[in-house]
Formats: structure tokens, sequence, C-alpha cells
């Protein structure tokens, strides 16, 4: 069994600013996250996503809530 911890989800946007600005909301809000390019198994497209442990999925929607507009949140897999 995997323990939550050890499971990932990414954040990914229709534009790099949107990534960008997450990140400094997340950073402001002291919510751990990573900065990392999109697996190409979710997208072959070139840009970014933020990386996160599924733990953290409810208090990153409700920092970014009405902030940045989000994609979608996919489980890594």
């Amino acid at each position: 069994m995997t323990d939550i911890m050890d499971e990932y989800h990414v954040l990914l946007f229709d534009s790099v600013h949107h990534a960008l600005k997450s990140e400094r909301i997340l950073k402001e809000s002291g919510i751990a996250h990573k900065l990392i390019p999109v697996p190409r198994h979710i997208s072959s497209d070139c840009g970014i996503c933020l990386r996160f442990t599924a733990d953290l999925k409810n208090r990153i929607e409700e920092a970014l809530n009405g902030r940045v507009e989000i994609r979608e949140i996919r489980a890594l897999k």
C-alpha cells in the first residue's frame, strides 16, 4: 500500500504565466510544491506544471481559487 505522502498530483495550466503566478501564490502561502516540466505521458507540449503531494490538493485549490486559471489537476502515476 502506498502512503498518500508518496503520491503526487500536478497542476496543468494553459500558459507559463499562470504556472509562474501559481508558484508565487503557493510560496507566499507556505505550501510545498515544485515547478517541473509537464511529464511526457501527460502532454507532448512543451510546458511547465506544479507538482505537489496528494495531501495538499485541497489547500492548493483553496489558495488558487479565483486567482489563477487551472486547466486540470492530475494524479501522477
